[in-house]
């Protein structure tokens, strides 16, 4: 009996440039489960969880997860889709995170999204909301009738604090500072792949065409 090759890949990509758009065609078309370490930490701070809780205690005094927790909880989770090959977004974002993670499992490829900086922050920066529908508007291809104010109720819309200017440089130069060495980590280990662009639907096709050497579309089976 052939064993099953399973296939284990990281994607990375600064926030905003549409690594849950790219994440959730690949899960679409490969047979690969998705793990998002921000919606498991989510999951296990609102669930109280032994982890959740000292997650959270971090989180609330507005500092990093430290590695070892955060590296605990993801451990966590893959245990659970060990069967299977999969997708892993969000995690790891320090060099420790990388090499705790090689330690148990055997990387074959990281997806780099690679956006540039300029391009995301006007993507973000375009973003408006109706806080009591939450309605979400785009001054570049969905923008309000009337700029500044809700097409149903005519009541002014808000930006949230993570899509201001301000927010989105901070977040940007933040990951430029600590997820550099990791993409360089995995480029000296030879399982990188950089997909550069500044639209996801023009990116997808160069990753969807890679994934394929690797694996079959579930689709066209």
């Amino acid at each position: 009996m052939v064993a099953r090759i399973l296939f284990r890949a990281v994607i990375m990509g600064p926030p905003g440039s549409g690594k849950g758009t790219v994440s959730d065609r690949i899960v679409k078309h490969f047979a690969l489960k998705h793990l998002s370490s921000g919606d498991l930490l989510r999951t296990n701070v609102q669930h109280k969880t032994e982890i959740g809780i000292i997650a959270k205690s971090y989180i609330d005094q507005g500092q990093l997860v430290p590695d070892d927790v955060i590296t605990r909880l993801i451990m966590q989770g893959l245990l659970k889709i060990n069967e299977t090959s999969w997708l892993l977004d969000g995690f790891p974002r320090t060099v420790p995170q990388a090499m705790a993670l090689d330690k148990a499992y055997h990387i074959n490829s990281v997806i780099d999204l690679n956006v540039p900086f300029q391009t995301i922050k006007d993507r973000l920066t375009a973003r408006w909301i109706h806080p009591a529908s939450g309605r979400v508007y785009n001054t570049e291809f969905n923008p309000p009738k009337v700029p500044g104010v809700d097409d149903l109720t005519g009541e002014p819309l808000i930006q949230r604090e993570d899509d201001k200017p301000e927010t989105v440089t901070k977040r940007l130069n933040g990951y430029e500072a600590l997820t550099r060495p990791v993409l360089e980590y995995y480029q000296n280990k030879g399982v990188l792949e950089t997909f550069s662009g500044t639209e996801t639907n023009k990116i997808w096709p160069h990753v969807y065409e890679f994934l394929q050497t690797k694996l079959s579309d579930i689709n066209q089976k």
